[in-house]
């Protein structure tokens, strides 16, 4: 049985990501064919440090729908990186990453595969402010407006309502639509990758659902919107206070809580589950998966980095 091939963008340059990935296809098996997007050079670099052979299969993008592929090689489409300063605008590491994301969004676009990686991004430079995160860059890309970020595990996954804002700037993004939005975009992610529907619960924005300004947006926005939900059929529950939502009594009767902010969640789903999480973008029309970890540059040629998430990430769309 054929099976589409996984994309993988190496993302930034100077990461650990080929690292990582080295690891990740030399301690696992993977049925789904692997295109990985990225420098040869650097690639090439980081198995001579790791002392990793395996062929390398470069590849032709204009003529990407005619390989018959598989992981006997690392099939390679070889996107060129200089480390310079540049005339243009953009730094030569930006050039690189765009150029590498390119690639990868026509291949998606001309339906050879439903299967997306990217390695690690500096979003503060990458995306310079236009975007808050790669999730709403790679939306835009493909005209996507209703989207959401889920940090996936088997256990336990998060979404933040609101994803990379300052936390000033949250408040006034909670609105009913929104967090009814994102419970249609879980439900739905949930029923038809993972085959069930979810148990959601939904924490307030203020510490204990509680306020002591005249605006108590749990009081005003999250608690109606939830009774609403349920009426709708979905199996919801809430505002919970989030700072016991997490506790071990609590958090394993659901399957998915979704927070009002990036730190409010993240920070838990991290701390139970370390490396053992991933990134998934809803909305899209394909499944996009990121490793739950940015570029750590502070680490790139140490091999010490933890390859898990990105095994995880693999292993997510291989049985897809």
């Amino acid at each position: 049985m054929k099976t589409n091939p996984i994309i993988i963008v190496a993302g930034e340059p100077n990461s650990i990501f080929f690292e990582i990935f080295i690891k990740a296809i030399r301690s696992q098996k993977y049925k789904s064919p692997i295109i990985l997007i990225g420098s040869l050079n650097i690639l090439q670099s980081h198995m001579s440090k790791l002392k990793f052979q395996k062929k390398i299969r470069s590849l032709d993008f204009q003529n990407i729908k005619n390989y018959k592929l598989n992981n006997k090689t690392i099939n390679l489409i070889d996107v060129n990186y200089k480390n310079k300063k540049l005339k243009t605008k953009i730094n030569s590491s930006n050039l690189y990453i765009k150029n590498c994301f390119n690639i990868a969004f026509k291949i998606l676009k001309i339906g050879l595969t439903n299967k997306f990686i990217n390695g690690p991004i500096n979003k503060s430079s990458f995306l310079n402010k236009k975007y808050p995160g790669m999730t709403e860059y790679i939306s835009n890309n493909f005209k996507i407006k209703k989207f959401g970020m889920l940090i996936y595990n088997e256990k336990l996954s998060v979404c933040p309502l609101t994803t990379h804002l300052p936390l000033k700037l949250v408040s006034k993004k909670i609105t009913k639509k929104l967090i009814k939005q994102q419970i249609s975009l879980i439900d739905n992610f949930y029923k038809k990758n993972i085959g069930f529907k979810p148990k959601i619960a939904v924490t307030g924005l203020n510490p204990h659902c509680e306020s002591i300004l005249k605006i108590n947006e749990d009081i005003k926005i999250i608690n109606p919107t939830i009774k609403s939900l349920k009426k709708l059929g979905y199996d919801i529950s809430g505002p919970y206070s989030a700072d016991t939502i997490f506790l071990k009594i609590n958090r394993k009767k659901f399957d998915v809580i979704l927070g009002m902010y990036h730190d409010q969640v993240l920070t838990s789903i991290k701390t139970l589950f370390e490396h053992d999480a991933i990134n998934i973008t809803l909305g899209l029309p394909f499944l996009r998966v990121s490793p739950d970890h940015g570029p750590n540059q502070k680490m790139v040629g140490k091999n010490l980095s933890n390859p898990l998430s990105l095994v995880k990430a693999i292993k997510f769309l291989d049985k897809r």
